[in-house]
């Protein structure tokens, strides 16, 4: 039984990553301007990328590190759009975030520049761009109010009882909800098929695209990613995690791959003592974490055609309920402290406006309005003159508590 543990728990968490926010990766991949067959290619290339990045590190450091794709990145996406150049310059932008997590690894003063970037202000980045996906519950309720009715329900019951199943949950209420509804389902084959597509770098999709999305992915995946199993006694080898997690990206991208990064939500449930009571073993949850996630990406084909069979709003309506966790956590971050408020205010609004300009989506120019912001709000501290001697007082009686007379 201890040996099937760790390989029950990857398992797990291979299906609770994959059914919780594979409909926010096909969204973000439709919103660039990927067809189905090429939506369906970009969710088989993300779980055969994280089945080869953590094969490759949890038997290397002998560490559960468990990878997943960028559901953040994906929701970026959806509020970024297509952008001049179509997907091809989408996929050459993924590309590049490939690269730059690569450089991340491997140039220490690039990590720091990321790392310099005030927490509350990425922070509220991405809660700016989460914030229209987790309304389409709202929409959808008002749209296809039979549809989205159960679904919602579905997830509040599970979000009280079986929280970890919430997700999974609203979407076979979803599905339920579709078949008895009688939607039509395209044939789909359950064969996989990749599509290659040339890249193409344009500067407003490096700009609009490739900068957020290597942001949004270090602040929001790899950071809490390694955070997360510190808090389990594991010294993270993030060098190595970043450079392999980055080539994997890279390979990835022109079958229309995003991000694979470390994993945040899922990767306490392969390093934590439900894997296995002795730390030295749990690595092994992460193998079976790729190989659960390679099976389910074959199936990427079916998956994308249970999409397109949905309306558009209950698609987002489901991604919106998997996002909130993200944009609670996102807002408590940004909003905690005093000194930086206003500028992760002025970062929030921008970026949730969705308005591009110039070509270049709303993520990078809130960070810009949120930069200039934190410079005008920037109190700075006057030198404070020389404190002036004061006259010793009296000391009173201790009986009486009236002056001592000289």
């Amino acid at each position: 039984m201890r040996i099937l543990q760790p390989v029950l728990a990857g398992l797990v968490s291979a299906v609770v990553g994959y059914a919780s926010s594979f409909s926010v990766v096909l969204a973000g991949l439709q919103a660039v301007g990927a067809d189905p067959r090429q939506a369906a290619s970009g969710l088989l290339a993300l779980c055969a990328g994280i089945a080869v990045a953590a094969a490759v590190l949890s038997v290397r450091y002998r560490m559960p590190i468990a990878i997943a794709w960028s559901t953040p990145g994906a929701a970026l996406l959806v509020a970024t759009g297509q952008v001049s150049g179509g997907y091809p310059a989408a996929i050459g932008a993924f590309a590049v975030c490939g690269v730059l997590t690569v450089l991340a690894g491997l140039v220490p003063w690039l990590a720091r520049g990321v790392a310099a970037i005030p927490g509350p202000m990425a922070a509220a980045m991405l809660a700016g761009v989460l914030l229209p996906l987790c309304t389409a519950p709202l929409r959808a309720m008002v749209d296809v109010p039979l549809l989205a009715g159960p679904v919602t329900l579905t997830w509040a019951v599970l979000m009280r009882y079986a929280r970890r199943w919430a997700v999974a949950g609203a979407l076979v209420a979803a599905v339920a909800g579709l078949a008895i509804g009688g939607a039509a389902f395209p044939a789909a084959s359950l064969r996989p098929e990749p599509v290659f597509t040339m890249p193409a770098v344009t500067l407003p999709a490096i700009v609009g695209i490739a900068l957020p999305l290597f942001l949004v992915t270090m602040a929001g995946q790899n950071v809490p990613g390694a955070a997360v199993l510190s808090t389990y006694g594991y010294s993270v080898p993030l060098r190595g995690a970043l450079v392999t997690t980055g080539l994997v990206s890279t390979a990835a991208a022109p079958f229309g791959g995003h991000a694979v990064n470390l994993a945040a939500i899922t990767a306490a449930l392969t390093a934590g003592p439900d894997a296995h009571p002795d730390p030295a073993r749990r690595w092994t949850a992460t193998l079976a974490l790729g190989a659960g996630q390679l099976t389910l990406g074959l199936g990427a084909s079916f998956a994308t055609a249970l999409v397109v069979a949905s309306p558009p709003v209950l698609v987002t309506a489901v991604a919106g309920l998997a996002l909130l966790p993200a944009l609670a956590s996102s807002l408590a971050t940004a909003f905690t402290g005093t000194e930086r408020r206003e500028a992760a205010a002025v970062t929030f609004v921008v970026t949730a406006s969705a308005t591009s300009f110039a070509g270049i989506g709303s993520a990078f120019w809130g960070l810009v309005a949120g930069s200039l912001a934190l410079l005008l709000t920037r109190r700075r501290t006057a030198p404070r003159p020389p404190e002036q001697p004061m006259p010793a007082e009296p000391a009173p009686h201790a009986e009486t508590g009236a002056a001592r007379p000289d």
